[in-house]
């Protein structure tokens, strides 16, 4: 069994939660998720079974969806209800303002990621030193808004809809919008409904899982990549793993032959006549 599974992960667990369940209900120890999900949100969490954990890398560059509900007027040191409270006030923003603001946000800026998140900084995740009360400089990163949209204003909370580039923290997202309308913002509610070419629509839940479930295949999870077709010849070569030319304009290409998925093969040499293997799969996958 070798593939990628999305699952809609419930609120109140860890992505690590559900790996570690996926495991146990497929029997298998190689499981690896391709985005980490905060307890307080759910969704897409995509995930790779045994080989398919040889192409998460490539997974979790692509850009997602979510949905957010932010509560107005409260400031918690987790930049969400879940946490200590620090700031609350009572505010009168009109859906005007909002849409004021949503309109007029950002497309790329620098965004400072949450003190409490899994970034590594001098070796230790951020959430360490939070934990800890250890200041330490926050790092910042330039990510990219592709669209934001209010979905809905009621009394003190309003719901957003925001498609971003990896890296982009929607609990930061929700903070830099509240500094524009002047008042503290956190997030309330949470959810992912894509993840590249995941949609949420694809998503099992967690309780639907066994050892029968279809998943979906590693070629056409990277559906977006370039694909060429090989002689049996030079499939032996890749599957010897061997440097190869390969007719293509592409920097990462799927090789198949019969249209079984031998290997990605990408460039590395200075005149680009020539690519090596970036993954090589199994000879078992190849008959699945």
């Amino acid at each position: 069994m070798n593939g990628i599974l999305v699952i809609n992960k419930e609120k109140g667990i860890t992505s690590r939660d559900v790996v570690n369940s996926v495991c146990k209900k497929l029997g298998t120890r190689h499981v690896g998720h391709t985005g980490t999900l905060d307890p307080i949100a759910t969704g897409v969490l995509v995930l790779g079974v045994n080989d398919g954990c040889k192409i998460i890398e490539l997974l979790t560059a692509s850009r997602k969806t979510y949905e957010a509900e932010v509560v107005m007027g409260l400031d918690t040191d987790t930049l969400d209800v879940t946490g200590n409270i620090l700031k609350e006030e009572n505010v009168n923003i009109s859906k005007e303002k909002i849409e004021e603001v949503i309109n007029s946000f950002p497309k790329k800026y620098n965004q400072q990621v949450p003190k409490y998140s899994a970034l590594h900084v001098d070796g230790k995740r951020l959430y360490e030193y939070a934990r800890k009360n250890i200041d330490v400089k926050l790092p910042s990163r330039d990510v990219e808004i592709y669209s934001l949209e209010l979905l809905s204003v009621s009394d003190n909370t309003f719901k957003i809809r925001c498609d971003v580039s990896k890296g982009t923290y929607i609990r930061s997202l929700i903070r830099d919008i509240g500094n524009m309308l002047g008042i503290p913002c956190s997030m309330k509610e949470l959810n992912r409904i894509k993840q590249g070419i995941f949609d949420i629509s694809d998503a099992y839940n967690l309780e639907d899982i066994d050892a029968s479930i279809k998943l979906i295949s590693i070629k056409d999870a990277l559906s977006d990549l370039d694909k060429i077709e090989v002689d049996n010849d030079t499939a032996n070569k890749v599957s010897n793993g061997m440097v190869l030319p390969l007719d293509t304009k592409s920097d990462l290409v799927l090789v198949l032959n019969n249209d079984r998925l031998l290997a990605i093969y990408k460039r590395y040499d200075k005149d680009k006549s020539m690519m090596k293997p970036y993954k090589v799969f199994r000879e078992d996958l190849w008959k699945n």
